[in-house]
C-alpha cells in the first residue's frame, strides 16, 4: 500500500498532501505555521511531500541522500513553473 501512495505521489502530489492533511497526521509538527503547508502546496508540492517525509521517516535528520533527493524535487517543482511559463 505505500508504494501505491508514493506512485500517486509522483503523479498527483496535491492529491496526496490534500489525503495526508484530512485523514491523517502527517503533516502536525512539520511546519510551524499551517501557511507554509499552504504556500508549499500550491508552489512547491514534492519539495513539500519530501520535506515532511525526511521529518517524519528519518526524524528530521538529513543526510546525502534526503537532501539528494530534496534538490530532484526542487527542481521537478521550478521546471514545472517553468514549463507552464514558456507555455505563455
Amino acid at each position: 500500500m505505500p508504494f501505491i501512495a508514493i506512485l500517486i505521489g509522483l503523479l498527483l502530489p496535491r492529491l496526496v498532501i490534500s489525503i495526508l492533511w484530512l485523514f491523517s497526521d502527517w503533516f502536525n509538527g512539520v511546519f510551524e505555521h499551517w501557511a507554509v503547508l499552504l504556500l508549499g502546496f500550491f508552489f512547491l508540492p514534492y519539495t513539500t511531500l519530501w520535506y515532511s517525509a525526511v521529518t517524519n521517516w528519518y526524524g528530521g535528520t538529513w543526510g546525502f541522500w534526503q537532501v539528494a533527493i530534496m534538490v530532484l524535487a526542487i527542481v521537478a517543482d521550478l521546471s514545472s513553473h517553468m514549463k507552464n511559463k514558456l507555455r505563455g
